[in-house]
């Protein structure tokens, strides 16, 4: 947690790179730059193999945690290249 102290506030922020992002924005952040065929080199999950989308990636995501947390690490690792 870092925080910053101006003369008016104290402001606390967090280091986590996923704070604030929703799973639409990460997913969208990933398609658009790897593509769903590379997505689904780099994390085997049927959803972004067969009859890729957006939404049916976010519905599959949200329901299934392993999944998530794999295409949250792929995020986080992806960061420094966006």
């Amino acid at each position: 947690m870092l925080w910053i102290v101006s003369p008016e506030k104290i402001i606390k922020m967090s280091n986590d790179p996923l704070h604030g992002k929703s799973l639409k924005t990460i997913v969208e952040q990933l398609v658009d730059f790897y593509g769903f065929d590379t997505l689904g080199e780099l994390i085997n999950i049927k959803c972004f193999k067969e009859n890729p989308s957006v939404k049916s990636s976010l519905t599959f995501l949200r329901k299934t945690d392993w999944a998530r947390k794999k295409v949250e690490e792929l995020y986080v690792r992806s960061l420094k290249k966006f």
